[in-house]
């Protein structure tokens, strides 16, 4: 399935990001802080694993050297209505909860951006992305005022 394929290429990509220790040129030895991506929709134009997925993701990216798992953020599907953002995000909560269960430390649960943020926090959310309601539409972007749209 292409959520296996997700899961298996970034088990690869946090592999070779921890190839060489973050910071090693500049004289520091960290490891670099990391969440791993969850799609608790589904959705094809998103990146991430399947829920079911991300305890083996974490537990793989955990054991890693050169990573500190912090804990799993999400991009949860555009929904209108307070109800069905919050159920998104309760979605994403449960992964959460599940890699704290399994005794991995986590303590990162990044999720919602400027339309469903009060949902987001309401399940926990420990980061929010608010881009949108503090400077308004990217320029491009299907809801930005005429001004900001490129011209055609």
């Amino acid at each position: 399935t292409s959520a296996a394929a997700a899961s298996s290429c970034s088990s690869a990509l946090a592999s070779t990001v921890t190839a060489e220790p973050q910071g090693a040129e500049n004289g520091i030895d960290c490891p670099l802080e990391a969440c791993i991506q969850v799609n608790a929709s589904g959705e094809a134009s998103k990146s991430g694993c399947a829920p079911q997925q991300a305890l083996g993701l974490a537990r793989a990216v955990a054991a890693l050297p050169g990573l500190r798992l912090r804990g799993v953020m999400a991009i949860p599907e555009p929904a209108s209505g307070y109800a069905a953002q919050r159920a998104q995000c309760a979605a994403v909560r449960a992964v959460y909860e599940r890699l704290r269960d399994a005794g991995l430390g986590v303590d990162t649960l990044s999720m919602g951006m400027s339309d469903d943020l009060e949902a987001a926090v309401a399940e926990g959310a420990t980061i929010i992305r608010v881009g949108t309601a503090l400077f308004g539409p990217r320029p491009g972007a299907p809801n930005a005022p005429p001004a900001l749209r490129p011209s055609t």
